[in-house]
């Protein structure tokens, strides 16, 4: 990943968050880029490879096969870290279709993380370690029930894997992990298992 860091040097004077999420809400991010808050700094995240998007894409249709008719996947959907005030744009996001619906048309504020049923991150060659790590924490720390990474640039070779039942603490207390070509299942309200091994490399 590429990013570009958005400076502020208004974000000391009253909360920093405030001023951060005003400036999200009013930036013009080129097509296809998304922005993120992370260490009360904007970062610019280019568009992902061809690869990126076909896992996405074998993803978002494995789970719609058994999804539950009340949940959606949403894709360059911003969410909300509470816990840490960061803001992150998940490849994939699964919630309540009755939560955004609800959300205001004339806003463009992110959902919360915490409503968020799984989210997943594929990795890109740049960001692979903010992924496991940054990330890893701060969806732990929202509370989020399921994250599932799929890291093409693992040192072990291209895993999916699946983090569940969050800790307060920020690591998730169950994780289960496969190399690409192995079937990984993904609990409840999904019942579905990924087939990895249709997965580009």
């Amino acid at each position: 990943m590429t990013a570009a860091m958005v400076e502020n040097d208004q974000a000391s004077e009253g909360r920093p968050w405030d001023y951060l999420l005003q400036t999200w809400r009013e930036l013009d991010v080129p097509e296809g880029w998304r922005a993120e808050i992370d260490e009360a700094q904007i970062v610019l995240v280019p568009p992902p490879h061809a690869h990126h998007n076909g896992i996405a894409a074998k993803v978002q249709r494995r789970l719609y096969r058994d999804l539950p008719e009340e949940l959606e996947i949403y894709q360059t959907l911003g969410i909300h870290v509470a816990p840490l005030d960061k803001l992150y744009v998940p490849d994939l996001v699964v919630m309540p279709s009755e939560l955004i619906d609800a959300a205001d048309p004339e806003s463009s504020d992110p959902m919360e993380a915490s409503d968020a049923l799984l989210i997943v991150e594929i990795t890109s060659k740049g960001n692979a370690r903010e992924d496991l790590t940054k990330k890893y924490h701060a969806y732990a720390r929202a509370a989020v029930p399921m994250y599932l990474l799929i890291d093409r640039f693992d040192t072990r070779g291209a895993m999916a894997t699946l983090f569940t039942e969050p800790n307060e603490d920020g690591t998730y207390k169950r994780t289960d992990a496969v190399p690409f070509g192995k079937p990984l299942t993904l609990p409840e309200p999904f019942d579905t298992t990924l087939l990895t091994a249709d997965f580009p490399a």
